[in-house]
């Protein structure tokens, strides 16, 4: 662990008339906190990714604040207030359904208490050890992210570079990059997040060893990956952030089997796919429109899935049950790394499963694809396989004209489609179609 000596500390104070954070921008929630513990005879700092935010003029929704109170004298504070956490003890005060997070000012050494505690290759388990605000500046991951508004006289306060850097537009790590790294490899991953949220560059100190340091992300917990997966891909930059993934070497560390298909897809068809439909969720995102986890996972395994499906085939086995075995074996694999809920693997493995269904026209089968309750789901995934393949233009303009056609109308169209198939049978031979995915997408 570095210490404070080895980081170059230097207070700069940034006076009100040369910042913008305005109190109008920040939660009057927050601005409670603020003032109260001032008022209890603490330090108190609005803090992290609130300040960053509104410094790059944007609006952050999360207000967090930093104080020397422990959390113990907060919660003696605050009557609506609930202390969380093992690994990292913090106050929670809250407002209805407004949470402001009090985290004490964390020392950046061990005080031999035990309340800090290293696994051995450098990640940090328990950090408890209470200290100043300049220790706590120093233990923040990014210098945009150690930057403190002070409440007493609306100044900024910043020990570690980060106003410029935001002024910058630059994501640069506090420290040894590498350490930062090793103590916790997630940070990796916020890494690309925060450029893709921020519109920020990753400082090249920074970005350089994320590639030979990637495999470090397997020693994370699968369901904190699982939680960073949601905020890299639902928080409307999924897809710069999945070009970031992939610019940092980080995407074979974190979907191995999707990274190792998408690399033997010549064509890039399911390239192509996959940012269509990250950008759909972007949209989506962006006009406050739900979108299903299950759904960004079907999207961001089905690389894996049509890899495992051909060679299944190739093997000779049976369409149906090779389209079950590759969404099991991509599934269980990818739960490895990504401790992903039944809730979603079991929905995204449908709306895998029911695309080979959407080539099919008996009329029974017809009405049971529509009465699906994945239908629409997996409906809106065969256009996004439009997007890699024109073969499936047919498919989609069929579903997309039946789904709001009442179901006698429905029954005529087919009747009348199989009459005349039969009509032009002897004509021609029939083309038989299948199922499977094709090997170009």
């Amino acid at each position: 662990m570095q210490t404070q000596h080895q980081i170059h500390l230097s207070l700069q104070i940034i006076p009100r008339d040369q910042h913008n954070v305005s109190r109008k921008e920040i939660s009057p929630n927050a601005l409670r906190v603020l003032y109260r513990l001032r008022e209890g005879g603490f330090g108190a700092y609005l803090v992290g990714g609130a300040v960053r935010d509104l410094l790059a003029g944007g609006h952050p929704k999360d207000f967090d604040v930093a104080t020397d109170a422990t959390p113990e004298q907060v919660k003696a504070l605050f009557r609506n207030c609930r202390l969380i956490g093992r690994r990292f003890r913090l106050a929670h005060v809250v407002y209805g359904r407004e949470i402001i997070e009090v985290a004490t000012f964390r020392a950046n050494t061990d005080d031999g208490s035990g309340d800090r505690e290293l696994h051995e290759g450098g990640r940090l388990l328990r950090d408890n050890v209470y200290g100043s605000i300049e220790d706590d500046a120093i233990r923040r991951d990014f210098t945009a992210n150690a930057l403190y508004y002070a409440i007493e006289d609306f100044s900024v306060r910043d020990y570690t570079g980060g106003f410029e850097d935001v002024r910058n537009r630059l994501l640069r790590l506090i420290g040894d990059p590498e350490t930062r790294y090793r103590e916790d490899p997630v940070r990796m991953l916020r890494a690309v997040r925060l450029a893709a949220k921020l519109g920020f560059e990753i400082e090249a100190a920074t970005a350089a060893p994320i590639p030979h340091l990637a495999s470090l992300l397997s020693e994370a917990a699968p369901a904190r990956l699982f939680e960073e997966c949601l905020k890299l891909f639902l928080s409307g930059h999924a897809v710069e952030s999945f070009l970031g993934l992939e610019r940092h070497g980080l995407l074979p560390a974190l979907m191995p089997e999707s990274a190792a298909a998408l690399k033997s897809n010549r064509s890039g068809a399911l390239r192509k796919m996959l940012l269509e439909g990250l950008k759909g969720t972007d949209e989506r995102v962006a006009n406050d429109e739900p979108v299903s986890p299950a759904f960004l996972f079907a999207l961001l395994m089905w690389p894996a899935y049509c890899r495992a499906l051909m060679e299944l085939q190739a093997q000779g086995v049976h369409a149906a049950e090779a389209q079950r075995r590759a969404a099991d074996r991509v599934t269980v694999h990818q739960l490895n790394m990504i401790a992903l809920p039944r809730r979603f693997s079991l929905p995204m493995q449908e709306i895998w499963l029911l695309q080979s269904r959407f080539s099919q026209r008996q009329r029974k089968r017809v009405f049971r694809l529509l009465a699906h309750p994945r239908f629409r789901a997996s409906f809106d995934f065969l256009v996004l396989r439009q997007a890699a393949s024109d073969e499936h233009a047919a498919d989609v303009a069929f579903w997309r004209e039946v789904q709001d056609k009442p179901g006698d109308e429905i029954s005529a169209q087919l009747d009348a489609q199989t009459s005349h198939e039969e009509a032009e049978a002897p004509r021609r031979r029939r083309r038989r179609r299948r199922g499977a995915p094709a090997s170009g997408e």
